[in-house]
């Protein structure tokens, strides 16, 4: 089945076509507006993704040298996500399915971001994901395709959510995420002992104490000390955030005695957390997965290979298909 799928939940207009050889092209149309609010201002992305939509869409089938006639379904980003984007992607989808008389399929952004390693992988249920991002952390089980349950989430930031905002303590650009994972790299990770809310405890998870303890940590440091311990103090807040991510996903694994494990979702990308997972899983005797990094944030490739997955179980939408904002 050749699919074109459509990604629309944020700042990212992104576009995809999967055939029976894998995933031939994944655009994705990056939104600056924001970078000067510090933040996604969600009109302005409403906006955005009009402008940019269709062209996002003909330079993806360019790509692959797939015409619109070969599309036999299309795969959308139903939600959760901003409204005013998702309806975007959304009704864009289902003018193209009704024109062309062809299926649609609405896709859970969370559920792609853990099947997106199937992209390249072909990871054994039952399994473990952990999946964070911007707007979630969780662990979820996952027992077979679409049958999961959510074991540990957090209570209140989500881990990309603390990055971006304790970036922004620091005077660094949105999003903070990489530019902090960039400088962690060369920093020490022992420089400062940041808490770890709720280590020991369950497999929920919060990082709004977290953010604060920097805030407060910054307040009598002038500028020049922070530039100068900057790759440090990325580096401490790293450690922090990923050793409560790696525990509690350790905890997950002995709880449930899966022997599969993925990472998902944008913060996936980061080097710290990456390299404690793949400790983690040879000391356990697990098999550890994670996407490439270009899918690890959000792009239409996942939402492509969600939706055939989707399409293999009979699960296809019509036309009274709508977005949700929220889990």
């Amino acid at each position: 089945m050749n699919i074109l799928a459509i990604e629309s939940s944020c700042d990212d207009t992104s576009a995809a076509i999967l055939t029976d050889q894998g995933i031939q092209s994944n655009i994705i149309a990056s939104q600056s507006i924001h970078l000067q609010f510090g933040g996604v201002v969600p009109e302005l992305a409403s906006r955005a993704h009009q402008k940019t939509i269709t062209q996002t869409v003909k330079q993806a089938l360019e790509e692959s040298e797939t015409s619109l006639d070969e599309i036999e379904a299309i795969a959308v980003t139903q939600g959760p996500g901003l409204l005013g984007s998702l309806l975007v992607g959304i009704c864009f989808a289902k003018g193209l399915a009704l024109s062309r008389n062809i299926p649609l399929i609405g896709v859970n952004h969370m559920d792609a971001h853990i099947y997106a390693n199937f992209i390249d992988h072909q990871p054994e249920f039952p399994l473990i994901a952990l999946t964070v991002s911007g707007g979630h952390t969780q662990l979820v089980y996952v027992k077979s395709p679409f049958d999961q349950e959510i074991i540990g989430e957090t209570r209140d930031d989500a881990a990309g959510e603390a990055f971006d905002k304790i970036g922004k303590l620091l005077g660094l650009p949105y999003p903070a995420g990489p530019h902090m994972d960039r400088l962690a790299k060369e920093g020490d990770p022992t420089f400062h002992k940041f808490p770890q809310a709720l280590l020991h405890e369950g497999l929920d998870f919060s990082f709004s104490g977290l953010k604060t303890s920097v805030l407060y940590y910054l307040q009598d440091k002038d500028e020049d000390w922070i530039q100068e311990h900057l790759n440090d103090i990325c580096a401490s807040v790293s450690f922090a955030i990923s050793e409560v991510l790696v525990k509690k996903l350790k905890r997950a694994i002995k709880q449930t005695g899966v022997n599969t494990v993925l990472l998902a979702g944008g913060v996936s990308a980061n080097s710290m957390l990456r390299e404690k997972s793949r400790k983690m899983a040879e000391e356990m005797g697990v098999q550890l997965y994670s996407p490439k990094l270009s899918y690890c944030t959000d792009n239409a490739a996942m939402i492509a290979i969600t939706g055939k997955m989707k399409a293999d179980l009979g699960q296809i939408d019509d036309l009274d298909l709508v977005p949700f904002s929220s889990l």
